[in-house]
């Protein structure tokens, strides 16, 4: 029977919830139990999938092609696990399945109420992750602050799983936030007391505070926390910002939190093994010659929009000892023939997104990596700027497109997928059968890769021979040849396009093929200039 460490967060959103849910996969990993990690999100959407960006960050992709939030790639590279749908449950997957056992008559007639019906349909889907990762200790992150409307009842059914797994079988963690006032020069612990007081309200009282700052926390604020929230001083553990989020297993297994876990749920508490996961901080905490990168989409202003990538470019970089400075640019900016923020980069990545409004800024800065020989990766629509770029300007093909954003194109080279599943996608961990003397099995040094795909629209296989005979390398074919999941140039140094999406298989120790491939070709390219990364707002 797993052991539950269930997280919530408190005072404001963002707090870091994510990362402290990796963090504790990583030291109870450490001591070599078996970790599962899953989140609660209390919003209605049921899927995730066709949420914006702009409100929700990256949509995370699992092995078995469900669209998922973004923090379960922080468990996935934190703890080193490959999760799935399970691990991820909304608000609206919940309410979805309550009515579907109304119409089907399992509440004969009854009367279906938030306790117990939502309440148990929210445990039974905790526990099917549970089972699902086949965990000794499943992390359940509940997504939202404290004091949320809409977070109440998943509050309620994690309450209630206290008593029904027995008090030796689950912690509850808090995650919090102490703001600094300037003016008197000191962190305040009155928005931590109001959160606890919220979570005692409905009956749940924290076992262990994080308490997240940008300052130190001294010991007096740690006794007073520990005094007003009646929580064991140990319990009270100070999580201060650090250069690097993968420091932060480490601070806490620092701070005894791994220990006080153990002991607290009843576990054998053997030495942890952290010696790898130290040495991979002191690297990245090292000073490294930088190289710059170029990351071109819709949403380069928004942090969380392109996390997955951002990492997996670090990734990348600390394999060849070097610093990325990422250079954010607008393709929209791009798509006004305004060139500038590429003139000063080694290498460009165009990330996958469903949600572009258009792609001929992705087109030209795809066109400017060609003429100019600069390495660059595309993902899903980068590979869909690559081919449309290459089409039109090379291949001869004049009005060339992709059928998502130009129904009416006289050449459609790209369009909706061949054998999709039922709602159009083709998603999923799939077999990628990589052509041997290309760059991309030079990347892999093998001849065969599965990746994750989730995508409606592909290379339009009408196509394929006049691309290839215009020097369009197809490098990487499905099982069964029916679809083109790698495009190169023939022709340009290093350029390669991917249907599906490489940065969700990148690990801080483990990074990408198809990275670590790019992150060389970039440095060799000489820089031309000097130029300011693009400020996130």
């Amino acid at each position: 029977m797993a052991k539950y460490v269930f997280v919530t967060g408190g005072v404001l959103s963002s707090v870091g919830k994510g990362v402290s849910v990796a963090s504790l996969g990583q030291i109870l990993k450490s001591r070599s139990y078996v970790v599962g990690a899953q989140k609660l999100d209390p919003y209605l959407n049921a899927d995730p999938g066709i949420m914006s960006p702009a409100q929700h960050g990256e949509l995370f992709v699992t092995k078995d092609g469900a669209a998922a939030d973004l923090d379960l790639g922080h468990y996935e590279r934190f703890v080193g696990v490959e999760l799935t749908r399970f691990s991820s449950v909304t608000a609206g997957q919940v309410y979805h399945a309550l009515l579907e056992k109304e119409r089907r008559g399992d509440y004969l007639g009854g009367t279906i109420q938030v306790v117990p019906q939502l309440t148990d349909e929210i445990k039974r889907l905790i526990r099917r992750g549970a089972d699902a990762n086949e965990a000794d200790i499943a992390i359940v992150e509940v997504g939202g602050t404290v004091g949320d409307i809409e977070g109440q009842p998943f509050l309620e059914a994690i309450r209630q799983m206290r008593n029904e797994e027995g008090r030796d079988n689950v912690v509850y963690v808090h995650v919090t936030f102490l703001p600094y006032i300037g003016a008197t020069k000191e962190l305040k612990t009155k928005p931590t007391q109001h959160s606890v007081n919220e979570l005692r309200r409905i009956g749940i009282q924290p076992d262990v505070i994080l308490c997240r700052s940008d300052l130190p926390v001294s010991e007096s604020i740690r006794d007073k926390i520990s005094l007003f929230c009646d929580v064991e001083k140990e319990a009270v553990v100070a999580l201060e910002t650090s250069n690097t989020i993968y420091e932060v297993p480490l601070l806490l297994e620092e701070a005894g939190l791994g220990d006080y876990l153990c002991n607290r749920l009843g576990l054998a508490n053997p030495t942890p093994d952290l010696d790898q996961w130290q040495a991979l901080v002191d690297r990245l905490k090292e000073l490294h010659d930088p190289i710059h990168i170029a990351v071109v989409g819709e949403h380069v202003r928004l942090w969380d929009a392109y996390y997955s990538v951002r990492e997996a470019i670090v990734h990348a970089a600390l394999k060849h000892d070097r610093e990325p400075v990422l250079h954010w640019v607008d393709s929209r900016e791009l798509a006004e023939n305004n060139a500038a923020p590429l003139r000063s980069v080694q290498g460009i990545v165009i990330p996958g997104s469903s949600h572009y409004s258009s792609i001929e800024g992705l087109v030209i800065a795809v066109e400017y990596a060609r003429t100019h020989g600069i390495p660059l990766l595309g993902i899903n629509s980068g590979m869909h700027s690559i081919v449309i770029e290459y089409a039109r300007n090379v291949a001869g093909l004049e009005g060339a497109h992709s059928t998502e954003f130009a129904p009416s194109t006289p050449h459609p080279v790209i369009d909706h997928t061949v054998d999709g599943d039922s709602s159009g996608l083709r998603r999923g961990t799939l077999p990628c059968k990589l052509t041997a003397g290309t760059r991309a099995a030079a990347a892999y040094g093998s001849g065969l890769t599965y990746e994750r795909h989730r995508h409606a629209f592909e290379l339009n296989n009408h196509y394929r021979p006049q691309l290839r005979n215009a020097g369009l390398v197809q490098s990487g074919l499905s099982a069964d040849d029916e679809a083109v999941v790698l495009v190169e140039l023939r022709d340009h140094a290093w350029m390669i396009g991917c249907q599906f999406h490489p940065e969700f298989r990148s690990r801080p120790d483990q990074p990408h093929p198809l990275f670590v491939s790019l992150i060389s070709a970039a440095d060799a390219v000489m820089l031309e200039g000097t130029q300011s990364p693009l400020p996130i707002n």
